[in-house]
C-alpha cells in the first residue's frame, strides 16, 4: 500500500497519517495481537471489517453523539492516499482533542472484572451482589473508566479520578454518552443474536463538542458472544480473535515476542469470525464493502 502523507503513528492495528486541513487518515491493517504481542501473520479482511463496522455505528449513533468521521470513500482522500489497496480500510477523520481516559462500559461480569469479583466481591472497587457467576449480567451496565497506558495494560480509575483528569461536567457527559451508546448498541446486537458483554469507547473534543472516535463496538473494542451459546457460569466463545487465543493457549509459549506462527486454519477461522460478526449485527453483506477484490 502506497501512502504519500506524513506518518504520525503506528499502533498494534492502526496507522495514522496527517491528511492536512486538520484532518487525519486512519488506516486499519489486518494485524492481530494476542496477549499484547502482534502476530507475524495478518488476518485477511480484518481491517476492512473493523472499518465497516465502525462506519455503521458512527452512522447509527449520529443522533446521539457526533463522530470524527468524514468519509471512508477512497475518492475523498488526499491524492497521496488513493491507492486502490487502501479501499475499505481507511477513514478520513477530523482531528480531535482526545480525552486521556478509556470509556469502558460493562454489561456482564467477565475477564478482569470477574477475577476481581472472585477475590474481593467488587468490580472496579464497587461492591456487587453475592452469588454472581462468570458471565452473569450485571444489575445494570456500569461505566468503568481507565487511563490510557503508553505501554502495557491500561489502569482502572474511579469516576472521581476521571473528574480530576477531565473535569466534572465533561466526565458526567462522557459517562452518560458511553452508557447510552452501549445500551443502544447491545439492544440492537441482541436482536440479531449477539451479546455485547463489554466495550471500550474513545472520545474527544472537536470545537468544544464531545465526539466518539477511533472505532465503535467492533470485535476488537468489545466482547461479542453468540446468544445461542451463552450460559452463565461459563466463559462464552467470542466473535473475535478467540481461535488465535485458543491456539496460543495450547502451546508452550511464554506470551513474549517473538510469537509462534499461526496455522492456516486458525487464520481462516479468525477471519470468518470477524466477517460473521459484521454481517449479523449490521444486516449487510460484507462482500458489498469496498476493496474486497484488492
Amino acid at each position: 500500500m502506497r501512502i504519500d502523507l506524513p506518518h504520525i503513528y503506528s499502533g498494534k492495528v492502526r496507522d495514522i497519517y496527517d491528511a492536512g486541513q486538520d484532518r487525519l487518515l486512519l488506516v486499519t491493517s489486518d494485524r492481530i495481537s494476542a496477549f499484547d504481542v502482534v502476530m507475524a501473520e495478518p488476518i485477511p479482511h480484518k481491517g476492512r471489517v473493523l472499518t465497516a463496522m465502525s462506519a455503521f455505528w458512527f452512522d447509527h449513533f449520529a443522533g446521539l453523539v457526533g463522530s470524527h468521521l468524514i468519509s471512508t470513500d477512497l475518492d475523498d482522500l488526499p491524492p497521496g492516499a488513493q491507492d486502490p489497496e487502501l479501499a475499505g480500510r481507511v477513514m478520513l477523520v477530523r482531528r480531535a482533542e482526545m480525552l486521556p481516559i478509556e470509556c469502558i462500559v460493562r454489561g456482564y461480569i467477565t475477564g478482569s472484572a470477574w477475577r476481581e469479583y472472585q477475590t474481593t466481591g467488587t468490580m472496579h472497587g464497587r461492591t456487587l451482589p453475592r452469588g454472581l457467576e462468570e458471565a452473569s449480567p450485571l444489575p445494570e451496565p456500569v461505566f468503568t473508566p481507565s487511563t490510557k497506558a503508553a505501554a502495557g495494560h491500561d489502569v482502572n480509575i474511579s469516576f472521581d479520578d476521571a473528574v480530576q483528569l477531565i473535569g466534572r461536567d465533561l466526565a458526567k457527559r462522557v459517562r452518560e454518552v458511553s452508557l447510552e451508546l452501549y445500551v443502544r448498541g447491545a439492544d440492537l446486537a441482541r436482536e440479531r443474536g449477539i451479546i455485547i458483554a463489554d466495550t471500550k469507547f474513545e472520545m474527544g473534543l472537536i470545537d468544544g463538542e464531545l465526539v466518539v472516535a477511533d472505532e465503535v463496538l467492533t470485535p476488537d473494542s468489545s466482547r461479542f458472544w453468540p446468544a445461542d451459546r451463552y450460559r452463565p457460569g461459563t466463559n462464552p466463545p467470542s466473535f473475535d480473535k478467540q481461535p488465535v487465543r485458543d491456539y496460543l493457549d495450547s502451546l508452550d509459549w511464554d506470551k513474549q515476542p517473538p510469537p509462534p506462527p499461526l496455522p492456516k486454519e486458525v487464520i481462516a477461522a479468525t477471519s470468518a469470525r470477524y466477517i460473521e460478526a459484521y454481517e449479523r449485527i449490521t444486516g449487510l453483506r460484507f462482500a458489498d464493502w469496498p476493496g474486497l477484490s484488492s
